[in-house]
């Protein structure tokens, strides 16, 4: 991991100023880089000695650093990773034109690894990446969105650069098709599962601990799993209340809004939910010869269901 942080903080400079404060300001904020260790462990699991891991796992960081920057213009938000987001710092415009940066950097260094088929994956992830961010724009502020719709976002969204990472680990130790699909679907299933988490801590986490601040799916009008459950158990009355709030992003009911979510039991289905795939990912990480590196991938479907930030 240090060198892969020494490969994104050098091949983030560039000769205007701005892009290197705002790409700097949102890299110095940490971060817990699973996609990237995603892809090391996985190279590794499957035997992999080669030079290209550590640029490779970059390159994922930096297209998930730039997805960051365009949801958070696109989100209005103004706290991540316990931080000011870049926008709020320096404004939208700058933000959306350094996150272009990082994809457009983060092409020039896959370009090194010499092979086609990570290129394909990583150009194929990006465009369905970009296609959940406009499927999740047409979702705010519709309360009718279901489950069905609601995983199709998180599918594309954030599953998809897990899938891609775990599967470049793979394709880079040269196994069989068989195998290399079986890993993108262990990446799939954790990045499912660190999503459902992450919306069941929006409701019940610590802003202090979480880096942003408690509620802000409701405020951006988004129907996530726990709000999608608590109106298909609530009464009429809290369904119409979660529904209002849903279309105007209000949050004087926000108080009142996080109790019924947790007393309907909303918040235990999503970590259900998050456990089913979980133990699918598990299932598929038995199937790898036993390593150092097969335990941190299992140890880690555990960190994904039982952090709290």
């Amino acid at each position: 991991m240090r060198e892969v942080d020494a490969s994104i903080r050098q091949n983030l400079t560039s000769e205007v100023q701005l892009i290197n404060a705002i790409s700097g300001h949102i890299i110095s904020a940490g971060g817990k880089r699973l996609r990237p260790a995603l892809l090391l462990l996985m190279a590794k699991a499957h035997g992999y000695n080669g030079p290209h891991h550590h640029t490779l796992a970059a390159v994922v960081e930096l297209i998930h650093t730039a997805t960051l920057l365009h949801d958070d213009v696109v989100d209005e938000s103004d706290l991540r990773r316990g931080r000011k987001t870049s926008n709020a710092r320096f404004g939208n415009a700058a933000s959306v034109l350094a996150g272009d940066f990082l994809y457009s950097r983060a092409f020039q260094m896959m370009v090194t690894a010499g092979n086609l088929r990570i290129l394909q994956i990583l150009a194929d992830a990006t465009n369905v990446i970009a296609e959940g961010e406009v499927l999740q724009l047409l979702n705010m502020h519709d309360p009718e969105v279901g489950v069905e719709r609601y995983l199709q976002v998180i599918g594309y969204k954030t599953a998809t650069l897990f899938d891609a990472a775990a599967r470049i680990g793979a394709v880079l130790a040269g196994v069989d098709a068989k195998h290399e699909d079986a890993s993108a679907a262990c990446g799939r299933a954790i990045g499912t599962a660190f999503q459902l988490i992450d919306d069941a801590l929006d409701y019940n986490g610590e802003a202090e601990e979480m880096g942003k601040n408690v509620g802000d799916d409701l405020r951006e009008g988004k129907p996530t799993l726990p709000l999608i459950v608590a109106m298909q158990r609530g009464t009429q009355t809290e369904r119409e209340l979660i529904q209002n709030a849903i279309r105007h992003g209000e949050t004087q009911n926000m108080p009142r809004i996080l109790q019924i979510v947790r007393d309907c039991g909303a918040l235990g289905t999503v970590h259900e939910t998050a456990r089913a795939e979980l133990n699918r990912a598990r299932a598929l990480l038995e199937g790898l010869e036993p390593s150092p590196e097969r335990e941190a991938l299992i140890d880690l479907c555990a960190y994904s269901l039982d952090r709290n930030a």
